[in-house]
């Protein structure tokens, strides 16, 4: 992933996962306004225009070739976000880096996390050559901790009040998958 290289897109069995653009914004908003995807997400936006740091974040990851972020469609409605999903704080030393995501609630139990994270995690390892990938998710998103453990990523643990939300302090657990091994046959 270059600055010269074009945005790596993607596609699975069901949907697009495509760059997050400027006029996206209103969209992305609407989600990180909504109290039931920000009840664990840790991000939170009163306004559009204040979103446009969200935006920007996309924008700067893929430029310092730091992160990847996509936005997740239905191919039929590419301009309509289901979701979002991408790594971040990419260690090109360490070979690693987070993973993150977020889906609108209409959406959730559907398989279409798990179907788009497969995609990305085949683009960290395969693409990126990672070795690690980290997510850290709160102790009562059950679901999230259902969803990584689903892709194989194993618990490693829960850091005490690392996080801040508001005025007070959370605890956050720690999942990490390791890249498969090639076979040595």
């Amino acid at each position: 992933m270059s600055s010269e290289t074009p945005f790596p897109q993607r596609h699975t069995q069901r949907f697009l996962l495509r760059q997050i653009r400027q006029e996206d914004r209103a969209q992305v908003y609407a989600a990180l306004s909504d109290p039931r995807v920000i009840a664990h997400y840790g991000i939170a936006y009163d306004s559009e225009e204040g979103t446009q740091e969200q935006i920007d974040w996309y924008r700067q990851m893929e430029q310092n070739q730091t992160g990847c972020w996509w936005a997740i469609c239905s191919p039929q409605a590419p301009t309509q976000i289901l979701g979002t999903c991408g790594i971040y704080e990419i260690d090109t030393y360490n070979s690693n880096a987070d993973i993150g995501y977020w889906l609108l609630p209409e959406h959730w139990g559907l398989g279409i996390m798990h179907e788009c994270l497969l995609s990305v995690l085949r683009f960290a390892f395969d693409e990126l050559q990672l070795h690690r990938l980290e997510a850290e998710i709160e102790p009562a998103n059950i679901a999230s901790a259902k969803l990584v453990q689903k892709l194989g990523f194993e618990w490693e643990g829960r850091r005490r009040e690392v996080a801040r939300r508001e005025d007070a302090f959370l605890d956050l657990n720690y999942y990490a998958l390791i890249a498969p091994k090639a076979d040595a046959t």
